[in-house]
């Protein structure tokens, strides 16, 4: 009898066993079908949430490769700019082309000079930024006189005298004639110098007045030289 109860209870203690065992098995199993599998959607949604190194990797990479772009648009631009300049500065050469001297693209002085006697030297500079040419002779009025002084029509040169920035031409004034006869000699104050156009006709830009040396005496037989390159060519006139 007592044997029969000791088997009793051990089979009880198995069964209890058993059936423990078996539950635990069958938590394990619920928890391991709880977790989300690669086809679950609810996984899905969790791996879109969280952007892969590899796509930030590939969107750096774009950013960067698009900044190259644009720098390479930027310098394709400076590119187009430098050619721009280079066609305005072709452009500024055609305008700084020789055009004739005048007032505004000269600076004209008087002087008085001890050789030749009852002399003076004119002295026009170029202070443009191109060439001009100073065409024919200047053309002179001693303070309100109507007409404009004679020309020394053996100084005529043999080409148009051309300057270039800073160089300067020359053109000689003789005050008075041969002694003798009525030439209405005064004292003159102002000189008024005019420039000539290429054609020879007229004057070309405004009238440039300039005060004269003290003592400037000049009579009707004053006369002018053409312009030329070289200060002793217009004063040998």
């Amino acid at each position: 009898m007592k044997s029969f109860r000791s088997r009793g209870r051990t089979r009880s203690r198995t069964a209890i066993a058993t059936a423990a065992l078996v539950a635990g098995l069958s938590l394990t199993a619920c928890q391991n079908d709880a977790r989300p599998s690669a086809s679950d959607p609810a996984g899905d949604q969790t791996s879109a949430g969280t952007p892969a190194p590899t796509a930030s990797g590939s969107a750096s990479s774009a950013a960067t490769g698009g900044s190259s772009g644009s720098t390479s648009s930027s310098g394709g631009g400076s590119q187009s700019t430098d050619g721009g300049n280079g066609g305005s500065n072709g452009g500024g050469g055609g305008s700084s082309a020789s055009g004739a001297c005048t007032d505004a693209n000269t600076k004209v002085v008087v002087s008085k000079v001890t050789r030749p006697i009852n002399h003076l030297l004119l002295t026009v500079t170029n202070t443009g930024s191109g060439k001009c040419d100073a065409y024919g002779a200047p053309a002179l009025r001693f303070d309100d006189e109507q007409s404009a002084t004679q020309l020394v029509e053996d100084s005529r040169p043999q080409a148009v005298v051309s300057l270039a920035p800073g160089e300067s031409a020359y053109a000689a004034i003789s005050l008075t004639g041969e002694p003798g006869g009525e030439t209405h000699g005064r004292t003159a104050q102002k000189l008024g110098v005019l420039f000539t156009p290429r054609s020879g006709s007229g004057s070309v830009g405004s009238p440039v007045v300039l005060r004269l040396p003290e003592g400037t005496f000049k009579d009707d037989n004053a006369a002018v030289t053409y312009w030329q390159s070289d200060m002793q060519d217009a004063l040998g006139f």
